[in-house]
């Protein structure tokens, strides 16, 4: 799972070949967005820091209701002028463009309109947790950096008070976090209050300075650094922590589902539309799943009898989940083993892919403030202009839910083929526009990345029986949540139903599963975007290998769906469609 996307290749320009000659709408479809997006970049400054779209961020932004209310403002306005462009006056790209936009557009403004940002914490993330590793891949190279940095981190109890103010508000008016997702999510608050400053993840940054340096200004900058950490960020962790124990963690609500918000089943609807791009109902949603996890069962029970298994499924699965071979002995080994499946695939792209990125990546584990309630693996976005790879993270916190059977789909989803690829064919692609190199859909993305963990069977990754059922307890997983979420959010379900679901059909540990069923209950709708997303891709897939036949080239299918960027499921298919017609002759 990621934030970032989209792309543009050489070999995408098939796409627009029919329309090489640009409207005058074309271009004043690109003045909207450019002008919009120097906006945006104005307004969320550590995106265009991280990114290294601009100068260094002196700044975190501001999130309080009135810088709301201006966005809604201005992204409505934007989007009554993209809504005066006659579409006939496009070029084939142009319209590409203008939907992908517009359906970005409507995400933001749906977002604000729902009040999503009285809710910026969940049982996955939080946006302090964001604010602390959004600190730690700045790499200093000047004073100018140097300071920025300061005054960035010195902004802290502004954002922090935001937020706040914001939780407050929420507090009010009903809106709010589910209390049981919240338990102890402020101990990485009390954990960063209570250091040594040069211990926190503030400080990392200062500890490689540039050589050109004397040791008199490292030693001056080092010693800057951590008065701000002392005296600005650390006593707003503590501020911070002591509101979310003793105000808001207490009042919060007690119920679940998002239907139980104000106004809650319509904010629900909206957060399916933002993450899966379909007008799909929760019952339609919660039948796919029902339909998918039954299918799933079936290639369940044949892989274990191709396992010798003795005994039937549910035995199977309690084995898989207790047996000390298929574990870690300890972190080093567990990052050993993903990173060796990495480069066995690798090895294997250029057979699978016309283009591959320049960007690399690397394996390195969840960081220990948040990998207790953290998920299986992720992977963090690099960026070329900053001089930073992409990561793969690997969770090896309890090394006893962490099965090495579910390594390879693990890997295949968050490196490559998955993330890391199509995030980083995205930002290599300098003549997509900014608003599709660099924002993600899910459905899209995270339905690529579970289609790559489907592609890892054809590209020989699984090398045993049980890697394979790691790769279909994974499906299952997402066919799951299908179930779970919908169960959740519309049709009352408990977390005790949603984990005994998750137990009763998935080889995922019960730690996992704990972690899981928190996430889904904090965050309506995301969890849809998996499976949705994979089985459009993978219809995409079958009607080009029936339409074309002998003409159907695996690595251009691939190459071309990248190569689209990050969009819209009903643009997808819709462009998917155009570029079969074409590969037909």
């Amino acid at each position: 799972m990621i934030r970032t996307t989209p792309i543009r290749l050489i070999w995408s320009a098939a796409l627009c070949c029919a329309s090489a000659f640009a409207s005058a709408s074309d271009a004043d479809l690109q003045a909207l967005y450019d002008k919009e997006w120097a906006w945006r970049m104005n307004e969320f400054p550590g995106m265009a820091s991280y990114l290294a779209l601009g100068g260094p961020a002196h700044t975190l932004g501001s999130v309080d209701a009135k810088a709301q209310q201006e966005r809604l403002t201005y992204w409505r306005g934007v989007r009554d002028a993209l809504d005066q462009l006659d579409q006939k006056d496009l070029s084939d790209l142009g319209r590409l463009n203008a939907a992908v936009y517009r359906s970005q557009l409507d995400e933001f403004i749906v977002g604000i309109e729902s009040k999503s940002y009285l809710l910026p914490m969940n049982g996955d993330s939080s946006f302090y947790g964001d604010v602390e590793q959004g600190f730690v891949n700045d790499q200093i190279s000047s004073t100018e950096q140097a300071q920025a940095y300061l005054d960035r981190l010195a902004d802290v109890p502004r954002y922090f008070d935001e937020h706040v103010v914001l939780l407050k508000t929420g507090l009010k008016t009903g809106m709010t976090v589910q209390q049981i997702v919240l338990e102890g999510r402020e101990q990485p608050l009390a954990k960063l209050a209570a250091a040594k400053p040069e211990d926190t993840p503030f400080y990392a940054p200062f500890k490689k300075l540039p050589n050109s340096w004397s040791a008199d200004d490292q030693a001056k900058w080092r010693a800057k650094v951590a008065k701000v950490i002392a005296d600005k960020v650390q006593p707003a962790c503590e501020r911070l922590r002591a509101f979310l124990k003793n105000e808001y963690i207490p009042k919060a609500r007690q119920t679940l589902a998002a239907k139980d918000l104000p106004d809650g089943l319509a904010y629900y609807q909206a957060q399916i539309k933002i993450y899966t791009t379909l007008d799909a109902t929760p019952d339609e949603i919660h039948q796919i799943g029902l339909d998918e996890v039954a299918r799933i069962r079936a290639e369940m029970e044949q892989v274990k009898q191709d396992a010798k298994f003795d005994g039937d499924l549910a035995a199977f699965i309690q084995f898989l989940r207790t047996d000390p071979q298929f574990y870690p002995k300890t972190p080093k080994a567990l990052l050993e083993r993903a990173s060796y499946i990495a480069k066995r695939i690798d090895g294997l792209l250029p057979r699978y892919f016309g283009h591959l990125p320049r960007q690399p990546y690397g394996v390195a584990p969840v960081p220990d403030s948040i990998a207790p309630f953290y998920t299986a693996g992720r992977y963090v976005p690099g960026s070329l202009q900053a001089k930073q790879s992409g990561t793969y993270w690997v969770n090896t916190f309890k090394l006893e839910a962490r099965p090495l059977y579910a390594l390879p789909a693990l890997t295949l989803h968050e490196a490559v083929p998955g993330h890391h690829l199509q995030g980083a064919i995205a930002a290599e692609a300098d003549d997509l526009p900014n608003f599709r190199r660099y924002s993600y859909i899910s459905a899209y993305g995270e339905g690529w990345a579970l289609y790559g963990e489907h592609l890892g069977k054809e590209m020989g990754i699984y090398e045993d029986a049980y890697e394979q059922f790691g790769r279909l307890t994974y499906e299952m997983w997402r066919a799951c949540r299908l179930v779970v979420d919908t169960g959740l959010h519309a049709k009352g379900w408990t977390r005790e139903q949603a984990r005994q679901y998750l137990k009763d059909n998935t080889a995922l540990s019960e730690h996992e599963i704990g972690t899981e069923v928190d996430r889904y209950i904090g965050w309506p709708g995301q969890a849809l975007s998996y499976k949705l997303g994979e089985i459009e891709i993978r219809k995409l897939r079958a009607e080009a290998e029936q339409k074309l036949g002998t003409k159907f080239d695996l690595r251009a299918f691939h190459d071309h769906l990248l190569g689209l960027g990050s969009v819209p499921l009903p643009v997808l298919r819709s462009a998917m469609q155009e570029w079969m017609a074409k590969q037909a002759g």
